[in-house]
């Protein structure tokens, strides 16, 4: 990738377009140069208050791209976004039409959802879009718990995956996106029209053109989203993988440690075998005490030491 400067990053934003290609192949430059974020943002936040207002919402896929996509790699987007990002919405929705907003409204929902910035930031960009605050669909908290409860649940680098983690893994990924049927027929029913490019000929008059131009921006928001559930996916698998790859070792090591505790065991009982079958023999050496003299069951007293000693 080409080296980062400001130039370069006002050439690229001058030459984005609203295509999915193009907001990715962005997106994942502003990734790779993440270091540079809170320049890359300034940048970002000057660059759309000068474009046309056609060109505005296409800088707010970027952003939803580059928040969501980078989140896995560092917190630098997410946190320098955060001050600029609910300005960047007002902005776009007083500068756009009506359509727009509800793109904006689309980018907040799963923004909410997917719990990518802390409620005061959410709460910051709904009194943005609707200038009062809107209902939440679910909270937060509830949220959190269910994305991956991903930070707070899961095994520290440095401890083992526990099988609870595992499982919660493994359930997350049955609702991934390549299993999404929904989306997938969504995806195979968007029209001819935003697949076949020759059929940009056919437009005629400018109401067409605006029809157009708002399956595309759909198509788009559609296609975004769902890549960037496939990249997460991706990430998600991975990450299993790894958890696997630890859990499956680490049984494999408490099996070897059972199996010397086990050898340890069977040298100590066999120790303790050898000593029982010592400890029989002494006792066949034994005299026989039944040969002995009753002494119990008679008046007879053995002698004082005084009669032992006695004169007689």
């Amino acid at each position: 990738m080409s080296a980062f400067s400001e130039a370069a990053l006002e050439k690229k934003l001058l030459e984005l377009s609203n295509s999915q290609q193009s907001v990715q192949t962005l997106s994942l430059w502003l990734i790779h140069h993440r270091k540079h974020s809170r320049v890359i943002v300034t940048v970002w936040d000057r660059e759309l208050r000068k474009a046309k207002p056609t060109r505005k919402l296409t800088f707010l896929y970027l952003a939803n791209d580059v928040i969501q996509n980078s989140k896995r790699k560092g917190p630098e987007f997410t946190k320098d976004f955060a001050p600029v990002i609910a300005d960047a919405f007002k902005h776009v929705s007083r500068e756009t039409d009506e359509s727009c907003k509800k793109h904006l409204s689309r980018v907040l929902s799963i923004w909410e959802e997917r719990a990518v910035y802390e409620n005061d930031v959410l709460e910051q960009l709904k009194m943005a879009l609707y200038g009062i605050k809107k209902p939440k669909k679910r909270p937060y908290e509830e949220v959190k718990v269910v994305e991956v409860d991903n930070c707070s649940a899961k095994s520290s680098p440095d401890e083992p995956p526990q099988t609870i983690d595992l499982i919660r893994a493994l359930q997350e990924l049955e609702h991934a996106a390549s299993g999404d049927a929904a989306v997938h027929q969504r995806i195979g029913s968007l029209p001819v029209e935003v697949q076949d490019v020759s059929l940009l000929d056919k437009i005629t008059d400018k109401e067409s053109g605006d029809q157009l131009s708002k399956m595309a921006d759909d198509s788009c928001m559609l296609l975004a989203d769902y890549n960037g559930r496939l990249a997460a996916e991706i990430d998600d698998r991975k990450q299993l993988t790894r958890m696997l790859s630890d859990f499956l070792r680490c049984q494999k090591e408490i099996l070897d440690e059972k199996e010397q505790q086990l050898e340890e065991y069977k040298r100590k009982l066999a120790r303790v075998s050898q000593v029982r079958k010592e400890l029989r023999l002494r006792i066949q050496d034994l005299p026989d005490l039944s040969r002995l003299p009753n002494v119990t069951g008679s008046r007879m007293h053995l002698p004082y030491a005084g009669d032992l000693y006695s004169d007689d």
